[in-house]
């Protein structure tokens, strides 16, 4: 595959924060992201997963330009986001726009619907006050709401109306990437599986090509093409999406489905847990989840293991995935997939044909 078909690139991408615990301790570095490298291709949903504090958000935002890296370089389209200036640095922000996780918070409570869903028209400067109005209430139609909502302010809606404004105002530019930071982690799975099948629905009507950040593997399962799991800053396992639900490599990734609740208790798997809590920093110099690791080895703890190819499509890092597959494989029942927001997802995707039979008739 050529860099073209790529869109957005990190090349080993470092994070660093420096904090203190007291007033006159010395300062402790924090590597929120460790030499991370991402290519994410034209219009595919690429998801990036992991507990909190992995730092799976920090690089969704290094990658958006939203925060600097302390090192490696991110590109846009082949060129250099942090070498962008002025009319450059003015298109890849309308190019590349954010939903984010809070929709009670994303939204400015003092402006209306109309003003935040305009805004991003109104900084472009092109279209007249009458054209920003009717194309605001294009894109409210588009998102699923009313034209005549355009004047009613953020209180006035449930959670998921304000995500929906909350992505109308992220579309408004005709952007050709958008960054969903936990899109759908606030909303009860009714309004999950709405939220989802719109983002599916704007990704093939606009050409989009999306960026989920989610601590959920239940709900990626059903809107990405490929997963990238990441552990204390690093990706630990990449792979299409149905090869990792078919059969889970790495020890933190199986662990992750794990905790997916099933709908049959008694059709849970005896399995072995990881041990332990995420810490802000993993052992010195070997595997970062060997302290947690139910299959970790001496090696483990004194060499840590590279991210290398497992296939045609698929990279891991761990030293002993060939082995830990073989004695104790795991296939991924369909009950441990949240099952409800499957359910309601067929509802509204046989919903979607029948209406498009209807008006095809």
């Amino acid at each position: 595959m050529s860099n073209s078909d790529f869109i957005v690139r990190g090349e080993k991408l470092v994070k660093t924060f420096t904090s203190r615990e007291g007033l006159f301790s010395k300062p402790k570095t924090v590597t929120a992201v460790d030499s991370v490298s991402v290519s994410i291709r034209k219009g595919e949903t690429f998801a990036i997963v992991g507990e909190s504090g992995s730092g799976k958000s920090t690089l969704g935002r290094m990658l958006l330009n939203l925060m600097t890296p302390t090192a490696g370089e991110v590109t846009f389209e082949g060129q250099a986001v942090n070498r962008m200036q002025g009319k450059a640095l003015s298109e890849f922000r309308r190019d590349f726009q954010i939903i984010f996780q809070d929709p009670f918070s994303s939204l400015n409570p003092r402006m209306s619907v109309a003003d935040i869903v305009g805004e991003p028209l109104w900084l472009e400067g092109r279209l007249s006050v009458g054209e920003r109005r009717q194309r605001v209430q294009e894109l409210l139609q588009l998102v699923g709401l009313r034209p005549d909502q355009a004047d009613r302010y953020p209180h006035e809606f449930s959670g998921g109306q304000r995500q929906r404004i909350g992505i109308a105002r992220a579309i408004a530019g005709s952007p050709k990437v958008i960054l969903g930071d936990e899109p759908v982690s606030a909303l009860d799975v009714s309004v999950q599986a709405q939220i989802i099948n719109l983002l599916e629905d704007l990704k093939e009507k606009l050409g989009l090509t999306l960026i989920i950040v989610a601590h959920d593997l239940a709900v990626i399962r059903h809107m990405s093409d490929r997963v990238a799991v990441m552990y204390l800053g690093e990706i630990i396992e990449l792979a299409d999406v149905q090869d990792l639900y078919a059969e889970p490599l790495h020890p933190y990734t199986r662990a992750l489905l794990e905790a997916v609740p099933a709908a049959q208790p008694s059709a849970r798997q005896d399995r072995a847990l990881v041990k332990g809590e995420l810490a802000l920093s993993g052992g010195q110099g070997g595997c970062k989840f060997a302290s947690r690791c139910p299959f970790a080895k001496p090696i483990c703890q004194t060499t840590a293991p590279k991210l290398l190819m497992a296939g045609s499509s698929r990279q891991i890092a761990c030293h002993f995935w060939k082995e830990i597959a073989a004695e104790a494989p795991m296939t991924v029942k369909p009950d441990r997939t949240a099952p409800g927001l499957a359910r309601k997802l067929e509802i509204y995707r046989e919903r979607q044909a029948r209406n498009a039979a209807s008006a095809a008739q």
